[in-house]
């Protein structure tokens, strides 16, 4: 088979769970789709040494590096003096975009639970998403997030108790309230 018919084959049909991945890593659609071009055209590249066994394995193990490479060519801006951010809002009083995971979940799940989902650390919620949401086994997420099963099974455990804790939080102050 040519490299073309071999990408069209295997990558081509994981581009949709590409980008839901990408969103989640990014935070905006915009950031998301660079990734997986990013990725797409690392795949196309490589797809000559790929044995062709776990093609979804293969490809998120690219877009977790890409996603590594983006972070550290990001630096973040400095503020000198902190008094000059003191009461600042954003221009027009903008609100952050959210994310098309938020859009659709705001319709779905409870906010109480978006926001328990959104606050746990990033290692955590992107285990959770990836095994719950997106239904990947504990052996295709920790390929893809580059860490052992025992690690994804332990952050799975734990972003669960969290969101429970948050949950039974949020029920008792609504009780009270």
């Amino acid at each position: 088979m040519s490299r073309e018919e071999d990408f069209r084959l295997l990558v081509e049909p994981e581009i949709p769970v590409l980008l839901r991945v990408a969103r989640s890593l990014a935070g905006n659609s915009r950031d998301a789709e660079d990734l997986v071009q990013e990725t797409l055209i690392n795949a196309f590249q490589g797809i000559d040494n790929f044995d062709g066994k776990y093609p979804r394995a293969w490809l998120f193990t690219i877009l977790r590096n890409n996603s590594h490479n983006v972070w550290r060519k990001k630096k973040p801006d400095y503020v000198e003096d902190w008094n000059l951010t003191q009461g600042s809002r954003p221009a027009f009083n903008a609100e952050p975009p959210r994310t098309p995971e938020e859009e659709v979940l705001s319709g779905v799940i409870e906010p109480t639970l978006l926001n328990a989902v959104n606050a746990l650390p990033e290692e955590f919620r992107s285990t959770l998403i990836l095994v719950d949401v997106e239904g990947f086994s504990y052996a295709e997420c920790a390929q893809i997030l580059g860490v052992p099963i025992g690690t994804i099974m332990s952050r799975r455990s734990r972003a669960v108790a969290k969101v429970r804790k948050s949950l039974l939080k949020a029920r008792e102050e609504a009780v009270r309230g």
